[in-house]
């Protein structure tokens, strides 16, 4: 073959273009070929989400022939949509993967039912980073394990950055196991329905089972996202980013003036107008970074007049913006395919 030719790292450049399934029948090929596929360059990233056959034998394979120390980041999508049945991620399976990959920093769970897992302390102890898209846990999944002390459980998780989104059994009381991450600095939370104001209330430090290291979070754009944000009203020392969407995010904007720490507000996918705006920042003091991203402003045509010639995709307020200039100078300002609305008495 006129590849064999080439020197290895060339190779190795060209293998990295291909899929996880290309990569497997590649490595029967050859001798060669088959060491090839299992340089662990190959396997850093590794992407099984769209592998609809996947299945737990095939992990299987997959984590004794070729996962190994270079692998950073694993994606997996599950058998919830699927009309198979059998267990996916098992307890011994996740042991495996916790000794053979010892630097796997990243693991992203799509459509996957984790209610077999009696605890979060059985993922592999180096993740920092965990997105769940679409899953199912226990009850007492992010809590520490009952079994063992609580500092040993506490240092378990070391994971700072949790993803949750459309994870329809999480509720207040899994937000309140949280408190036992103490690494846990960024929290996401995406079109879930179980989690109230007084959940988000009582996680706000200080306290003894509280979120005392969190300093970026995100309320997502589920139905009743902008009435969880009222729990911010009680204030939150440290937190320094914070993300709101929905359709209405007013009723939450009342309660981010109490936060005092603030440095980054992204406020996405809703509808604003610039007196709500303006409120809501006066005594954001801290505040150097305001993003709005698919918000689309409602204004009094009156209001409007003498800016609706300047009205732009980048700028579709100019009034705005020049109002944030003069009240928090330091802030920058940032627009993204935002839109606006001229309304007539």
């Amino acid at each position: 073959m006129v590849l064999d030719c080439f020197p290895e790292n060339v190779l190795i450049d060209i293998l990295s273009y291909l899929n996880v399934r290309e990569l497997v029948r590649n490595s029967r090929v050859c001798r060669r070929w088959r060491q090839l596929v299992k340089d662990q360059r190959l396997w850093r990233t590794v992407d099984l989400s769209s592998w609809n056959g996947l299945t737990s034998r095939v992990l299987w394979v997959l984590l004794r022939q070729y996962l190994g120390h270079g692998l950073r980041c694993l994606r997996l999508r599950g058998l919830l949509l699927s009309a198979r049945r059998g267990a996916f991620l098992t307890e011994s399976w996740l042991q495996a993967l916790r000794s053979k990959c010892p630097r796997l920093r990243r693991l992203c769970l799509q459509y996957t039912d984790l209610r077999s897992l009696r605890s979060c302390r059985l993922l592999p102890a180096s993740l920092q980073v965990l997105e769940l898209r679409s899953c199912e846990v226990s009850p007492g999944f992010f809590s520490q394990d009952p079994e063992a002390g609580g500092k040993a459980a506490a240092s378990a998780v070391a994971i700072e950055t949790l993803v949750l989104d459309g994870v329809p059994s999480f509720s207040d009381q899994h937000l309140c196991g949280l408190s036992t991450w103490q690494q846990l600095s960024r929290l996401e939370l995406r079109d879930l329905g179980r989690v109230s104001a007084g959940g988000v209330r009582s996680c706000v430090p200080p306290g003894a089972q509280t979120l005392a290291r969190l300093t970026h979070l995100e309320l997502g754009t589920w139905r009743y996202a902008q009435m969880v944000a009222l729990g911010l009203g009680k204030g939150w020392p440290g937190l320094e980013a914070l993300t709101l969407g929905g359709n209405e995010v007013s009723p939450g904007l009342l309660s981010v003036s109490r936060l005092q720490d603030l440095r980054w507000l992204r406020l996405r996918a809703c509808r604003l107008n610039t007196k709500t705006v303006l409120r809501c920042c006066r005594s954001l003091k801290q505040l150097r970074r305001l993003e709005f991203v698919e918000v689309e402003f409602v204004e009094d045509e009156e209001d409007l007049r003498a800016d609706a010639a300047q009205s732009s995709e980048e700028d579709p307020v100019p009034e705005l913006r020049r109002s944030l200039r003069s009240l928090l100078p330091e802030c920058c300002v940032c627009f993204s395919s935002c839109r606006l609305t001229v309304t007539r008495d």
